[in-house]
This record gives C-alpha cells, structure tokens and sequence, in this order.
C-alpha cells in the first residue's frame, strides 16, 4: 500500500467525523438553549472546537500526502505534526471558555430547566462518539496519522466530558440543586486540557525530529545485523519521522574487495526489507570500506591482513 493510497483511508474518516461533531453540534446547542445547562452548552463549545480541530487535521493530511518537490525534497509530512499541534491549541481554548462559562454560572446560578431532554440528547452523543472515535482513532493507527489520531482522542475525550454533562444533569434532576452543572462543566475543563497535552506532547515529538521508538530502532538492528555473514560492521544510525513517514540513515561498512555494482545491489535489498518492515519509510545507506583492522571481522576477504 503506498503512501497517497494510505491518506485517502485517513481522509475519509477525517470526513466522516466532520459530518458526526456537525450533527452533534446543532443538537447540544438546541438543548443547551432550552435546558439553560451550561454543562451541555460546555459540551457543546467542545464539539465546536472538535469541528474545528477536525477540518484543520482533514486540510493536514490532504497537504501531508502531497509528493515531494524541489522547494520540499522531503516532502511534506510534517504539515500533519503542525496539524496536530494547531488542533491541541484548539482543544485548550475550549478549556479556558468552558471554565469561564463554569466559573460564572456557578456563581451567578441559574436553574437547569427540562433536564431530561438534555439528558437524552447526552446519551445519544456519548453512543455517537463512542462509534465515530473508535472508527478513527483505528483508522489513524492502522494509517499512522497523527493528525487523525489527534481527532480521535479528542473525540473520545467529548465522550468523557459528555459523561460528566450527564452525571451532573442526573444529579441535579434527583437533587435539585444548581450548582452540580457548572462543576460537571469544570471537570469537562480537566479533561479536555488532558487531551490537549497528549496530543501537543505527539505532534511536537515529530516536529523536532525525535528519534524512532525503541521497538522499531529494534526491528532496524536485527535486519541490518541479520546480514552479518555480509557486511563489515555498521554506525551512525539515525532516525525521526515526519507525519507517517519514517526516515534512516546509518552507514554501512562493506568487505574493501566488493565492487560498486554488488555493493549497490545488497544496499538496495537491504534497504527494500527496511522499508517493507516500516513503510512508508525511506532508508538512506552512505557506504565506506572496512578499514585495516580486521582482527574482529568474520568476513572472508582477499585483502591482505595488515
């Protein structure tokens, strides 16, 4: 599967979640307005925010999957990094409205009004992002999207916040008291800047060109030291990532008495098994001849021994 083939499963799902949080939208606003809950109206900022996080990591991955050219010889994958970390901005703006709208009806009070319309309407939002979540963050895993990843987790924190909205509703139904909505509205607040952490800590990690987990500079070391009946030794590796695409560059030292076209041929099939294990991936190998000390080497060469 190649890498434009692996966006358009990444946009796809970006798409459908656009279409699920506008649909939320206009049915957390309608029953903030008649409830007066400014737990569900805090809800309902967060979805706006997950719209607007979702539309700016849809525009990444399109801009993402576009090829390389001569002003970006790399390509331009890190435009998902930047997605992501402009969709965590996003999410901790809604925080910071949420707990002012909190802070202010908490204090102010105000009457929760037909709390069981909102109640209903909560539930049937938790069921709905509950699906479009799961969907995304599995599509944003099996693609290695970060910016649909970050949709997705935002997606699943609209869950748990919608969660607090409901307990709060219940408990004021069987109550009576107020004040239990703008305290489920904060601790929404606590969530969501949760989530906006996570998500900026991720897309910063790719920003700054962090080296590849441990489980896959792993995989890189056996398959390079898988060929030691054929190489001299290896160093220098390193490695980051741009989006979902991975980069490495290590050097690789070669028997002296190899020449160029089968020293070309092994790089080649040894760069093609890297790739395959981690695509999409591209490998840069720089190759330099053993040098004369060939006490440790197991390599059968027609070099004289120095």
């Amino acid at each position: 599967m190649n890498l434009i083939e692996s966006k358009s499963k990444s946009e796809r799902a970006a798409i459908l979640a656009i279409s699920v949080i506008s649909l939320l939208i206009v049915m957390k606003l309608i029953a903030g307005v008649v409830t007066g809950s400014v737990g569900i109206r805090a809800d309902a900022i967060h979805s706006i925010m997950d719209l607007s996080g979702a539309v700016i990591g849809l525009v990444g991955i399109r801009l993402a999957g576009r090829p390389p050219d001569s002003g970006h010889p790399y390509g331009h994958n890190k435009i998902e990094n930047l997605a992501g970390a402009v969709i965590a901005v996003v999410i901790f703006l809604a925080a910071v409205a949420i707990v002012y709208e909190a802070v202010k009806r908490f204090f102010t009070g105000a009457a929760v009004e037909m709390a069981g319309v909102g109640i209903v309407v909560t539930v049937f939002a938790i069921v709905i992002n509950i699906g479009i979540s799961r969907y995304a963050l599995r599509v944003a895993k099996s693609e290695d999207s970060v910016a649909l990843e970050t949709t997705a987790r935002d997606l699943m924190a609209d869950v748990m916040s919608s969660a607090s909205v409901l307990a709060g509703l219940i408990l004021v139904s069987i109550t009576g008291v107020a004040a239990l909505d703008p305290i489920a509205a904060l601790f929404v607040a606590i969530l969501i800047i949760r989530t906006a952490s996570t998500a900026m800590k991720k897309s910063i990690s790719g920003l700054l060109d962090t080296s590849l987990p441990r489980e896959e500079l792993e995989s890189i070391t056996r398959i390079i030291e898988g060929y030691g009946d054929r190489i001299a030794g290896w160093h220098q590796l390193r490695t980051r990532k741009a989006g979902a695409e991975r980069f490495v560059e290590f050097h690789l030292l070669m028997p002296g008495n190899i020449n160029v076209e089968d020293a070309h041929s092994f790089v080649d099939e040894l760069q093609r098994e890297i790739e395959a294990v981690l695509a999409p991936c591209r490998v840069t190998i720089h190759i330099e001849p053993c040098g004369d000390d060939c006490g440790n080497c197991s390599l059968t060469c027609d070099l004289d021994k120095k």
